[in-house]
């Protein structure tokens, strides 16, 4: 079974839509915030969060919303990946809550082939929308991804 794609299947320009989408919910936000130790009353206060803040409610963790936008990326972007090289930038474009739903799309900015001939690098800018279509994060990344004549152990197996 395949998953993910060569370098070869890459075009500057290309748009990729992921799916599917995921909705957040409160046990997300409190075991996420929870297991990154983030104490911060705007996640986990419904009373603090309507009293004290602009949104009046919970907002979700943003690294849980990047978490799950690059997640859905895996399978067209990085799902052959000998290596994930870097994270540009990310940028919170709006604010999440519990109960939206997120779906990302990716578009290839460049493609580069490496000097050892049997992989190349991709960069992609991935959209996180919520249901309304709004964007609510933005971020960037570069993979190293093989070429088609790239030799991996293992290639086109899934595990014994």
């Amino acid at each position: 079974m395949s998953y993910g794609r060569y370098f070869e299947e890459f075009t500057v320009g290309q748009v990729m839509k992921h799916w599917p989408g995921r909705t957040i919910s409160e046990a997300d936000c409190t075991w996420f915030a929870l297991l990154t130790m983030n104490q911060h009353p705007i996640h986990s206060d419904a009373h603090y969060a309507a009293t004290y803040t602009q949104h009046g409610q919970r907002v979700v963790l943003g690294p849980l919303v990047f978490s799950i936008g690059i997640g859905m990326t895996v399978a067209d972007v990085s799902g052959r990946a000998i290596a994930n090289l870097e994270i540009e930038r990310i940028t919170h474009d709006r604010p999440t809550y519990i109960g939206d739903t997120l779906y990302a799309e990716s578009t290839v900015l460049e493609t580069r082939e490496s000097s050892q001939g049997d992989r190349g690098v991709v960069g992609v800018e991935t959209r996180v929308s919520n249901q309304r279509g709004e964007v609510v994060m933005t971020f960037r990344r570069h993979a190293l991804v093989p070429k088609r004549n790239h030799a991996t152990l293992g290639e086109g197996r899934l595990p014994a």
